[in-house]
């Protein structure tokens, strides 16, 4: 059986990490590069790394972020924010990165997905999904949560792997920052749905929450931020703990 993965999720605005709540309310919680070498040496089986305002400016930023971070850690990590063509993703996994993340720019043009996935590989595309209910139906979310859209979330869960995505990284703005677990049913329906990874982001708060979405979730890892940041959860006695829950993880 595949181990379960611990992914700590680094938000950057204007190069420095940051922690909000239902996507709002942002406050700092440190230096990137550091917090990345942090969790590299504490157990962390990956990073994500997002730039959450990106801008042309600031992707340029960003590869640079890159560069510095690979050099600090031996641990795989992905980069979003801003990515919008092939040229994008070819200068940010020069520079270090093992995998990229791609969210709006995916929704308004799907065919990006299909041609990362030829020129660099499935394993590479991670896309990003943000989404909350509306009415009692998932539907995505673009720009940082800030556009709503029509389209539906386990349809486009479907067609991104079809197109040739490798993983999906999922968060649930209803849950997010709130720190009440993650929204497993919505993961299990999409982890049913596809055959790829299902990465689960939003509501961390707890030890519980982490085993709970890879048992009732069925998701593949689990992302957090806050409780990572300001050090309300240890990633060693996590790991520890989903051990003694017979789940998989790498110690």
């Amino acid at each position: 059986m595949l181990t379960k993965r611990i992914i700590p999720c680094l938000d950057i605005k204007n190069g420095r990490t940051v922690k909000g709540v239902n996507f709002v309310d942002l406050r700092d919680a440190g230096d990137p590069v550091e917090l990345a070498a942090k969790y590299a040496q504490t157990g962390a089986d990956e990073l994500v790394f997002l730039d959450i305002s990106a801008t042309e400016e600031k992707r340029k930023t960003l590869a640079d972020l890159v560069l510095r971070v690979a050099k600090e850690i031996n641990i795989p990590f992905t980069v979003g924010g801003g990515i919008s063509s092939v040229e994008d993703v070819d200068i940010l996994l020069k520079n270090g990165a093992d995998k990229v993340s791609i969210n709006s720019s995916a929704v308004k043009n799907p065919q990006l997905i299909n041609d990362l996935a030829a020129k660099f590989g499935s394993q590479c595309v991670v896309v990003a999904i943000d989404a909350k209910q509306i009415d009692g139906t998932w539907k995505v979310h673009l720009v940082g949560g800030k556009v709503p859209t029509e389209i539906n979330l386990f349809d486009w869960a479907k067609e991104v792997e079809q197109r040739g995505a490798g993983e999906i990284l999922f968060t649930s703005m209803d849950h997010d920052g709130t720190k009440g677990g993650f929204a497993n049913a919505a993961l299990a329906k999409m982890s049913e749905l596809v055959n790829i990874p299902v990465i689960a982001s939003g509501g961390a708060g707890e030890m519980q929450h982490f085993s709970d979405t890879f048992v009732s979730g069925k998701a593949d890892a689990a992302l957090a931020a806050s409780v990572f940041h300001f050090h309300e959860i240890d990633i060693p006695q996590l790991k520890l703990k989903l051990q003694q829950d017979n789940i998989p993880v790498r110690i």
